[in-house]
């Protein structure tokens, strides 16, 4: 399961820690802005960092996170699982995931993609779901509790080369079948 800026959010927290155990996913990817809403945002639902720390570091062993623009380094001082990698590659047959926030590589400046790569990140708050170059995908979950443009709180799942676009009731918007 992927999902992105929960921005200090329990109660989105708690939300979406039950979608994670309703998909039975392996791991949670965190394409972060986890406890700080930022200076642009409004204050989002129950806005409680502490408690956010709490809930997370009991699955610490389940999650893989990258940097985002609103996460620091006393961020790490309080959470029990890495978080300050600006970047991370997952391997999905052959097709390289480029995990990312989005505030640095995008696709107005993209990591080193090759055909078939998949640039994946949050950051703007709204889903993205678009082809690109020779056979690249541009994905983004949206934001889990502060999203944009009239997007749902959303999510996506990855599983055996298909991605998933949900809400966080488990509503599925769209899906994409990759050839893996």
């Amino acid at each position: 399961m992927v999902a992105a800026d929960l921005h200090g959010s329990a109660y989105y927290c708690r939300e979406m820690l039950r979608a994670f155990e309703r998909e039975k996913a392996g791991r949670l990817v965190l394409l972060r802005d986890l406890l700080y809403h930022g200076p642009r945002n409004d204050l989002p639902r129950e806005y409680a960092p502490k408690e956010v720390i709490t809930q997370l570091n009991l699955m610490r062993d389940r999650l893989l996170c990258v940097r985002g623009n609103c996460d620091s380094e006393v961020d790490q001082m309080v959470l029990h699982f890495p978080i300050l990698a600006d970047y991370a590659a997952l391997l999905l047959g052959k097709r390289v995931v480029y995990l990312t926030h989005g505030h640095v590589f995008c696709r107005d400046n993209l990591p080193p993609l090759q055909r078939g790569d998949i640039l994946l990140h949050g950051h703007t708050h709204i889903p993205a779901w678009e082809p690109f170059g020779e056979d690249n995908w541009d994905l983004n979950p949206g934001s889990l509790s502060l999203p944009k443009q009239g997007s749902p709180n959303s999510y996506l799942t990855l599983e055996e080369g298909r991605v998933v676009w949900k809400d966080l009731s488990g509503q599925a918007f769209h899906q994409l079948e990759l050839n893996i």
